[in-house]
């Protein structure tokens, strides 16, 4: 460590932070291979061609991650997020995924990915304060 010196920012440079993930993927791509890493996203639009629900992601290693799912208030409870989630699965098993994971700490969408047929498979209690969040997987 000599002559090393450990910097804590707050304001990380876009230069920094991208050298830091292409080192990790090159490391991770010559430790297990390529990762085939692609976006994924499903929108829901209304006759005016606004986005009021959509799913953000991206498919890597033959899985969906399901980064963002988010509905407008007004439209939910009418099953959007489990026809997104259905159309980003049809998807990724085109990509030739075989699973898919997603994490929460809302007890309402963990209730809707539950009935969507995923599984916890861990969490993490008190993220955020009074909540727990859990991470939950999905066969495809």
């Amino acid at each position: 460590m000599e002559g090393l010196t450990i910097e804590v920012t707050e304001v990380p440079s876009a230069s920094d932070l991208e050298l830091i993930g292409n080192s990790l993927a090159d490391f991770n791509h010559d430790d297990v291979g390529p990762s085939n890493k692609l976006p994924l996203a499903v929108f829901l639009r209304n006759p005016g061609s606004i986005v009021v629900a959509g799913i953000s992601g991206y498919t890597a290693w033959d899985w969906l991650y399901v980064q963002w799912l988010w509905v407008e208030e007004q439209h939910r409870g009418q099953n959007l997020a489990a026809r997104m989630l259905a159309a980003a699965e049809a998807a990724a098993q085109k990509r030739g995924c075989h699973g898919s994971y997603i994490d929460t700490f809302n007890p309402d969408a963990l209730r809707t990915y539950q009935r969507a047929g995923y599984e916890s498979f861990g969490s993490l209690p008190n993220f955020p304060p009074g909540r727990t969040r859990t991470f939950l997987q999905k066969p495809l």
